[in-house]
């Protein structure tokens, strides 16, 4: 098996990578930057997005793997001390593989067509004052948006920014997108319906910029900004994520852990 690590920099990462790396050896596994079959992210959830980012390329190819060196995350599922069983597991039994849906973005700009993969989430926000924007939703107008911002996440991302706002927690079984407003203004000209919309697999959105207007766009933890920006596409993508299990990682488990903050004894 051919593997890649991607760590966080900080100092008990490299060590970590560093051990690992001897165990695999040990083990037969092949380190491999090119083109790994496993992506073994150590840090945290931050840096399984980096990692993701990294081979999006290859997505359809490659599986993830995260060892966490603080708190429990919702990709990261191995703690640092668990690094040698890990590397047992990986070469003597043969992983579940889950797969969760992707955001695809295509921006529609003066320049043309630019398209965009987000694992968590897509965040539009305003430079210099609130967005302007119409919303359609399946090529006929749904709202017309004016606020500080749009966010449109995948079930994965449902439980990071858009909990924050109000959106629903989606299980990552079902492929869908969510659409969450920050801070809207609702007054005669622009109204909204002020609460989190969820699309599924078959549906898209459009934010179509109705003045002009510098935009701060987010995929995840990448950030552009444009003045050019005529429309942006949100769908869900025909490609998907895939993380190797090794061990049960339910879902409900790690929201009830992260957020609850107790574990079934």
């Amino acid at each position: 098996m051919n593997y890649v690590i991607v760590d966080r920099g900080d100092r008990l990462s490299k060590e970590l990578a560093a051990k690992f790396h001897t165990l695999a050896e040990a083990r037969g596994l092949k380190r491999n930057d090119e083109k790994p079959e496993m992506i073994i992210s150590i840090g945290g959830d931050g840096t399984l997005l980096q990692a993701f980012h990294t081979y999006v390329d290859r997505v359809e190819d490659v599986a993830f793997i995260g060892v966490h060196t603080g708190h429990l995350g919702f990709f990261a599922d191995w703690k640092a001390e668990e690094l040698e069983e890990l590397v047992c597991m990986m070469a003597e039994s043969e992983p579940s593989i889950v797969r969760y849906p992707l955001a695809e973005i295509v921006l529609d700009t003066t320049e043309g067509l630019s398209t965009y993969t987000a694992l968590n989430e897509f965040t539009l926000k305003g430079v210099d004052n609130t967005i302007v924007a119409q919303i359609d939703i399946n090529d006929e107008l749904f709202e017309m948006f004016r606020g500080d911002g749009i966010v449109v996440s995948t079930p994965s991302g449902s439980t990071a920014y858009n909990k924050s706002l109000g959106g629903a927690v989606i299980h990552p079984s079902i492929e869908s997108l969510q659409i969450a407003e920050i801070a809207s203004i609702n007054n005669r000209v622009y109204r909204t319906l002020g609460s989190s919309v969820v699309l599924p697999q078959h549906h898209h959105c459009d934010i179509i910029s109705r003045k002009d207007q510098r935009l701060q766009l987010t995929f995840d933890h990448l950030n552009i900004t444009r003045n050019d920006i005529r429309s942006i596409r949100c769908s869900v993508s025909s490609r998907k994520v895939s993380f190797a299990r090794y061990r049960p990682f339910p879902f409900w488990t790690r929201v009830r852990e992260a957020f609850l903050g107790y574990e079934v004894k």
